[in-house]
């Protein structure tokens, strides 16, 4: 977590000059972030290097999500030949370690999340790119491109490209298209000065697509375990403010499976092709998740794929089940 070179050079010209660069986290990407500190005032510095990331795509949603109210960190200063963006600073508060911490917190936390939902599906979907058919089996195919291989098993890609076909199409027909953040859980949620109103980030790859893809990141989260009461209780909630029925319902499942699918082959790709070791054993969890949603009627196609393709003793953390 060295700063990157240009970083002294960046913030001399944002009125930063000779400010403390402290470490704060990577993530799953090449992105990383560093605090900066200054007589008492502290702000984030992104490094999002060229080539490997590009942050014009999170300036834009932030200053959609600013215009209409929603708390995006605001942009401070930029310099995008470097990759290098100065944030407002959210502080370290995010809404999984205080409902961790405590639980008596955790319905009202939720409820504020989907709240924040609500209101956000309220409005055009704006920036985004479409969250269209080719992008969701392009992520479904991450399963079969990663996961599969790395335990051992030679699958029917083919199949599996059709049985998606035949659950997703319907979810795109004549349905209106909301932004979707596509990372909106319980790490990337702040509490902003100690109070429960929530701050949004790792939003840069918004798309435009389905209202029920942001609840289920929220609510089948592959970093914590949401209580099944809670998860329960908040679709209600969504839905009382909505008016969303069974076709919302439907789309849940569907897009709950289609995204745990991808994340499956996501965190399998993080070990296998970037040497991040720790995801695999958040896979678990998320099999529980599509297991779950598998068994509504709606995923037939796909349950009956993953029945013929994916043994039981083959589900698992793919380290393990690799070994």
């Amino acid at each position: 977590m060295t700063p990157p070179a240009a970083a002294p050079a960046f913030l001399d010209s944002a009125g930063w000059g000779g400010a403390a660069i402290l470490p704060v986290a990577g993530d799953a990407s090449f992105r990383r972030y560093f605090r900066v500190v200054d007589a008492g005032r502290s702000a984030i510095l992104m490094d999002a290097p060229p080539p490997h990331e590009d942050p014009r795509p999170f300036l834009a949603v932030a200053r959609w999500l600013n215009a209409r109210g929603f708390a995006a960190p605001a942009i401070l200063h930029e310099d995008l030949a470097h990759g290098l963006v100065l944030l407002e600073d959210f502080g370290d508060v995010r809404l999984r370690e205080t409902a961790d911490a405590d639980p008596a917190r955790e319905q009202r936390l939720y409820a504020a999340a989907v709240d924040l939902l609500v209101r956000l599906h309220g409005e055009d979907a704006g920036v985004a790119a479409p969250y269209d058919l080719d992008v969701y089996q392009r992520e479904a195919a991450l399963f079969v491109d990663w996961y599969c291989p790395a335990v051992g098993l030679e699958v029917d890609t083919a199949g599996y490209r059709d049985a998606w076909d035949a659950v997703l199409a319907p979810l795109l027909d004549g349905q209106r298209a909301v932004t979707v953040l596509r990372d909106y859980h319980a790490e990337n949620l702040m509490l902003l000065e100690g109070g429960e109103a929530l701050g949004l980030l790792d939003f840069q790859d918004a798309l435009a697509g389905h209202p029920a893809y942001d609840l289920v990141s929220l609510l089948q989260d592959a970093r914590r375990d949401v209580p099944q009461a809670v998860e329960t209780a908040m679709l209600d909630r969504y839905r009382a403010a909505t008016g969303a029925g069974e076709a919302f319902d439907i789309a849940y499942h569907v897009l709950g499976a289609q995204r745990n699918a991808k994340i499956l082959g996501i965190f399998t790709r993080l070990w296998k092709r970037d040497g991040k070791p720790r995801y695999p054993s958040l896979c678990p969890r998320v099999w529980g998740y599509l297991e779950r949603d598998l068994a509504h009627p709606a995923l037939r196609p796909v349950a009956d794929w993953f029945a013929a393709n994916v043994p039981a003793e083959k589900r698992g953390d793919p380290m393990q089940v690799a070994a």
